[in-house]
């Protein structure tokens, strides 16, 4: 078996957005400016046209594999260098494929290049799970076990303390056994901005009980003063991590406020690669690592990060761009190194719109598909127009 194109389509259709009360964004680094200092404005809540994008392998043999959707920014590097370096390659041997990806850039390390090759990785790990018939988390091992626990995502919720209460309510109700909250305010907004982010984590907690698992995160948006200061104050709180409140790699400073906190930090959504992987293991900066394979290189790079993880007894919960790669990983993994995946409660639907069967966790667990490769297909009835991309050059 040969590897004949290596393409991406864009697909469009109608989405209609299910029907959540207005939120906040979560703060962002640029906060820190006035002039960004602003809130989003509401996404459109009408039906309305949307596009995807998605890798597509195909080979001499008639089996093919894909991933989606994947960002604009990611098409590139696949048409420009990726897809022409893989064409006439043996598609089942993902190590190869993935060690030639990763080599073929100076500067192809990390970023957008290596979110790029993430995109291959994981539609070439479909397309072996087609061949062989099998999902994707069998081939790497599993399943450890039949459905993998998730935690609820608040990604977009209002941080207003009473409407937070009432979504972490009922959150809780539809069986997630933990939740992550993101904190709008960062140095930009002073004191009162402090005292609002813990207002609403205050509001949440008090709602879902002092042993329920309650994360949050700041998006990369404090610095290490503003960091030691929040901590200090949610210790109170019990919180199983507080994620991302510097840029990672800041190793040191991560390290430092790890040191000096009791409350476990999380990163890694970031972080490219097991070797920058590394850095944060060996510094002790970190609680919990949070690898996406949409990002971090793929299917092939998160297990090599779990296992890295495992030997410094540090968990693996995958961040949950998107939800199949990070799902079969979780899988195959013991649930001591992967307890649980996120799920995005309010960007889920918009992710799977052109999928047949799209996943959703029930009861606050997500069932592993019994279907070959990643477990998903694109459903033509909702598929309005479809395109071949071409590179720019």
């Amino acid at each position: 078996m040969k590897i004949s194109d290596v393409s991406v389509i864009r697909v469009s259709g109608l989405f209609t957005p299910p029907e959540f009360p207005s939120g906040n964004r979560q703060a962002l680094q640029l906060d820190v400016y006035p002039e960004f200092n602003v809130e989003a404005g509401r996404g459109n809540p009408e039906p309305h046209l949307i596009h995807a994008y998605y890798v597509v392998i195909d080979t001499d043999e008639g089996v093919s594999g894909k991933f989606g959707p994947i960002d604009r920014y990611q098409t590139d590097p696949i048409l420009r260098t990726l897809g022409p370096l893989l064409i006439g390659r043996d598609p089942l041997a993902t190590e190869l494929m993935h060690d030639l990806m990763v080599k073929c850039d100076r500067h192809g390390r990390s970023g957008y290049f290596m979110t790029s090759v993430s995109a291959i990785d994981c539609a070439l790990w479909d397309l072996k799970g087609r061949a062989w018939g099998q999902p994707v988390y069998r081939l790497l091992g599993g399943p450890v076990r039949p459905s993998i626990p998730a935690y609820a995502s608040m990604l977009g919720c209002s941080v207003e303390p009473d409407s937070a209460a009432q979504a972490a309510s009922q959150t809780k109700a539809l069986g997630y056994s933990a939740q992550k909250w993101f904190f709008r305010f960062g140095p930009g907004d002073g004191h009162s901005g402090l005292e609002k982010n813990l207002a609403m984590a205050h509001a949440v907690r008090e709602t879902v009980g002092p042993h329920y698992r309650l994360m949050f995160d700041a998006f990369m948006a404090w610095d290490v003063p503003y960091t030691r200061e929040m901590l200090t104050h949610l210790a109170s709180l019990n919180p199983t991590w507080m994620e991302e409140p510097l840029p990672p790699e800041r190793v040191g400073s991560f390290a430092e406020l790890r040191r000096g906190s009791s409350v476990p930090l999380a990163t890694g959504e970031h972080v490219y690669t097991r070797w920058q992987t590394k850095e944060l293991l060996v510094a002790g900066a970190v609680d919990f690592l949070q690898n996406d394979p949409d990002w971090t290189g793929g299917i092939t790079e998160l297990v090599k990060v779990c296992a890295l993880a495992s030997s410094f007894d540090v968990p693996v919960v995958p961040h949950g761009h998107s939800l199949l790669p990070a799902l079969h990983v979780s899988a195959s993994q013991s649930p001591s190194t992967v307890p649980y995946v996120e799920f995005l409660i309010r960007h889920q639907a918009h992710k799977q719109t052109f999928h047949k069967d799209p996943i959703f966790p029930k009861n606050g667990q997500v069932e592993l598909p019994a279907t070959p490769g990643l477990g998903f297909d694109l459903d033509e009835s909702k598929i309005q127009s479809k395109e071949r991309l071409v590179s720019t050059d």
